[in-house]
């Protein structure tokens, strides 16, 4: 009896392996998030080669000439999955940010298809490169003058598809140190009475 009980007991304590959290992360930045509440956020996407911001013209094309608050550079940034993978539309026309099978940037009114996604990657020079989720290996990029490049042209050590989140012209908060409004509810007849009802 002693040893049913030792087997039974030493059964109970078998060590279970830690869960791989790294292994979830990225198995869940691989699929579309139809759970979690969707985090957007707006910025400006500042090309380190062409010194300007992105923009998506009404006519759907995509540049980086744009100057430091002009609406067209003005940007919505919907968040796709668990991960860091994001779809980037413009505020002004609302077209999104996708890559056709040649590389090319293009702008489209329907951005849930994956090559409307790309993944942000922080790299060591704190700037952020943007790859493609449908064309992985291609990143979007710009030349000296503004111009899209092909994403089948991109690496990520290029300064090409180097950008700098920046907030919009005048988008910052005029007032840092505002406090916070509660809102004054009427009080009830059964409130009145617990308020004034003796300690």
């Amino acid at each position: 009896l002693l040893h049913l009980f030792a087997f039974c007991l030493q059964a109970q304590v078998t060590v279970q392996s830690p869960p791989n959290f790294t292994q979830h992360v990225r198995e869940q930045s691989l699929v579309t998030d139809q759970l979690s509440r969707r985090l957007v956020r707006t910025y400006q996407l500042y090309s380190r080669t062409s010194g300007k911001h992105v923009q998506i013209l009404d006519n759907k094309k995509i540049n980086a000439m744009a100057e430091d608050g002009d609406a067209h550079a003005k940007l919505i940034v919907e968040t796709d999955t668990f991960g860091s993978r994001v779809r980037i539309k413009g505020a002004e026309t609302g077209f999104y940010i996708c890559m056709n099978k040649k590389g090319k940037l293009i702008g489209k009114s329907n951005g849930k298809g994956k090559d409307c996604v790309f993944t942000e990657i922080v790299l060591e020079n704190n700037y952020t490169a943007l790859q493609n989720a449908k064309y992985e290996g291609w990143y979007m990029a710009f030349t000296r003058k503004g111009r899209p490049r092909k994403g089948s042209k991109t690496r990520q050590h290029q300064r090409e598809v180097h950008f700098m989140k920046r907030l919009p012209k005048g988008h910052q908060t005029t007032e840092p140190h505002r406090r916070f409004e509660f809102l004054n509810y009427p009080f009830n007849r059964r409130s009145k009475r617990t308020r004034n009802s003796p300690q």
